[in-house]
């Protein structure tokens, strides 16, 4: 029987607890658990480790991993797990992470810029040992905060000014494909809708690759652009009315490219209150594939971007310049092409 009772079933077991229970020191304790029991009689090892045994007492990996120096945590900074990217990223990042060893911190901006710097502190306060950044992008400080730290650091989707491996879509593939699409399905009056630009450059290159293609394809197609912030309804209600009205005039056939599925889905529901049928007075393609898409009136027509791929290669990256830290390397563009998958959205009828 023990001399020493036992902690309650609430109190966490501790190092001390076990030495108590053994009647030996914490030092003593320690060089069992580091498997330097050999520095001792078999007896008294033993006798450590029935105490471990008998008190359930696991140490603390966090604790362990510091004491060699390494963590083996990597920290996540997404822009916001209500948009399906963000979430698929994170699979996708994780997964790899576990395989080699390593654990995903995961930190939600959930759409603020304002908490940028609390995400990069909070996760350097876990001692990770990188970063993973799907950010925001609008404040130069939140960056240098992150550089300051001297540790690697991989961006996802959005380019920062810094030289940082990026990984993220090949949005000048991507946007010439969905329109290639739509022409193909007859759909000539243009329209893109996006969030605003501010320094969300995944959306600036989406813009540009469709100002550049309606240009180049000016005797096909004509096309412009709207910003619609978030819950700006009256706004995207007149740029489809403006585009249908524009159509109109000229017998021309409307459809709507969309930054991503929030958007995409948002203009669906304008396009109903419109008595729009999608696919018939409306075409609609939008970026980012959701459980959803098939199922918004004739199913909608969506850019797949390969979500799992990109969180898999940012974290691939990660490790890479953690596990060879002296090996100096330029920054590296990751650049993954997207796949349509064509619904009634696009495909006219009639």
């Amino acid at each position: 029987m023990s001399a020493h009772p036992a902690p309650t079933a609430r109190t966490r077991i501790t190092i001390d607890d076990v030495a108590r229970e053994a009647g030996v020191s914490k030092a003593t304790v320690s060089r069992v658990l580091n498997r330097r029991g050999e520095l001792m009689s078999p007896e008294l090892a033993a006798r450590v480790q029935e105490a471990i045994t008998r008190l359930g007492y696991a140490p603390s990996p966090m604790a362990q991993a510091l004491k060699r120096g390494r963590s083996r945590l990597i920290g996540l900074v997404v822009a916001d797990v209500a948009n399906p990217f963000s979430v698929a990223v994170m699979q996708g990042a994780e997964r790899v992470c576990r395989a080699a060893g390593y654990m995903l911190m995961l930190y939600n901006l959930a759409g603020d810029e304002g908490r940028e710097r609390e995400a990069i502190t909070a996760l350097a306060s876990y001692q990770v040992e990188g970063f993973i950044l799907h950010t925001l992008g609008r404040e130069r400080q939140v960056l240098d905060d992150a550089l300051q730290r001297n540790k690697p650091i991989v961006l996802v989707d959005r380019a920062l000014d810094a030289p940082l491996d990026l990984v993220g879509l090949d949005n000048a593939q991507a946007v010439p494909l969905a329109l290639d699409h739509l022409l193909q399905q007859g759909w000539n009056e243009l329209l893109f809708v996006t969030e605003p630009i501010q320094s969300a450059t995944s959306r600036e290159e989406r813009r540009a690759a469709f100002t550049a293609y309606t240009s180049a394809q000016a005797a096909q197609c004509r096309g412009q652009g709207v910003e619609v912030p978030a819950g700006d309804d009256a706004t995207l209600d007149a740029a489809l009315r403006a585009l249908l009205q524009r159509a109109g005039d000229d017998a021309r056939r409307p459809a709507v490219l969309a930054v991503n599925a929030v958007v995409g889905l948002r203009i669906a529901a304008a396009a109903k209150c419109l008595g729009c049928t999608l696919g018939r007075e409306l075409g609609l393609v939008t970026f980012d594939e959701t459980d959803w898409a098939p199922l918004v009136g004739p199913g909608i027509t969506t850019l797949a971007q390969p979500t799992d791929d990109i969180g898999q290669q940012a974290a691939r990256c990660l490790i890479e310049r953690l596990e060879n830290p002296g090996q100096a390397t330029q920054p590296r563009r990751f650049r993954l092409p997207a796949r349509l998958l064509a619904r009634g959205s696009s495909q006219r009828e009639g």
